[in-house]
C-alpha cells in the first residue's frame, strides 16, 4: 500500500515527460499513465526518473493516452504567411 502511495505521489511530479507534457496538466499525466507505470515499471517506483526512462523503453507497450504524453506538442506557425500575387 505504501509502495502505491508513493506511486500516486510520483505520478502527480511526473513533469519530466517530454513533448506534449509541458501542455498537459499533472491531473492529465496521471490519468494518462498511472496504470501504466504500476503495470510496467513497478520495480522503478518511487523514482520519477527511472519510472520515465522505463516508459520511454516499453513505448510500444503503453496505454494510447499515456502514448500521447511522450509525443511531441504540435508546433505553432509562428512563419508570416507570404501574400500570393
Amino acid at each position: 500500500m505504501t509502495r502505491y502511495l508513493m506511486l500516486l505521489a510520483c505520478l502527480t511530479g511526473f513533469a519530466t515527460l517530454s513533448g506534449s507534457a509541458s501542455a498537459a496538466t499533472r491531473d492529465e499525466q496521471k490519468q494518462a499513465c498511472q496504470g501504466d507505470a504500476i503495470r510496467l515499471c513497478t520495480f522503478a517506483i518511487p523514482n520519477e526518473a527511472k519510472i520515465t526512462a522505463c516508459m520511454r523503453k516499453k513505448m510500444d507497450k503503453l496505454s494510447p493516452k499515456c502514448r500521447a504524453m511522450f509525443e511531441p506538442a504540435p508546433q505553432k506557425n509562428t512563419a508570416t504567411t507570404k501574400p500570393k500575387n
